[in-house]
């Protein structure tokens, strides 16, 4: 596989996590300095209970970690929010914000989602973006058109080049089993790397685009083999040493 940028293999714990699965995170860390991950990033993302305790485990190795969502605002009365600047200040690299679960589970809005990208910036974090159609949406023909606009009103405008990374995820892919074809991966990859390189003129190219919904080590080649995909956002298979390896393991 030839890539323009170093491809990205990031873990979404989601809510999941006991301090037992610390042992999963030291795990991944070993792997990665033997090699297991080859020329991939790799991003861990754990619950806001673990967040300082994996930090604490991966300094100094080649494994970065990330928050799950962030407030828009650096501080205030918003009970059970976390900041970007209190990601930040316990370790944390990146933030994926936007997911679908967000979006459908607490009304999250583009507008929103954009807010709080720009917060993650100005904290000095990577933003992780994630984009998506359902399937009555892809059913309809609309695909393209619904993450267009996701991609207009959460992306924040002059992002710093490097610091923003796309991820799609198609609504009904998640946590389903089903992913979709190849051919369709690669056309919205493609259509996202186009918009993208509109709305931030010179970073299209380089931006990276990660694909996710239902990535186990199985369908990891095939996936992470189809252009335009820069790597992946996995969810389940990412709680497990040797799944999550399994896909990082395509680009060694």
């Amino acid at each position: 596989m030839i890539h323009r940028t170093r491809p990205l293999v990031a873990g979404n714990w989601k809510m999941n996590g006991l301090r037992e699965s610390l042992n999963e995170a030291a795990s991944i860390c070993k792997a990665v300095a033997a090699g297991g991950a080859g020329k991939a990033e790799i991003v861990v993302c754990p619950p806001a209970t673990l967040l300082m305790a994996v930090t604490a485990i991966c300094e100094g190795t080649k494994v970065g970690v990330g928050g799950q969502d962030c407030h828009a605002e650096a501080s205030g009365a918003f009970t059970g929010d976390i900041s970007a600047e209190m990601l930040k200040d316990a370790g944390a690299t990146y933030v994926i914000l936007g997911h679908s679960e967000r979006r459908a589970g607490h009304h999250e809005t583009n507008e929103q989602v954009r807010a709080k990208a720009k917060a993650a910036l100005g904290a000095g974090l990577m933003a992780i973006i994630c984009v998506g159609e359902t399937r009555a949406e892809r059913d309809a023909g609309g695909a393209l058109a619904i993450v267009g606009k996701q991609l207009a009103s959460s992306i924040p405008d002059n992002s710093p080049p490097g610091r923003i990374v796309i991820a799609y995820e198609p609504v009904w892919a998640i946590g389903t089993g089903f992913t979709p074809t190849p051919q369709d991966i690669a056309e919205m990859h493609g259509f996202i790397r186009e918009r993208m390189n509109q709305h931030l003129p010179g970073q299209g190219a380089n931006l990276r685009i990660l694909y996710g919904g239902s990535v186990n080590p199985a369908n990891a080649a095939q996936l992470l083999s189809v252009e335009d995909v820069d790597g992946a956002l996995v969810g389940g298979a990412s709680l497990s040493c040797a799944e999550f390896m399994a896909i990082a393991g395509v680009y060694r």
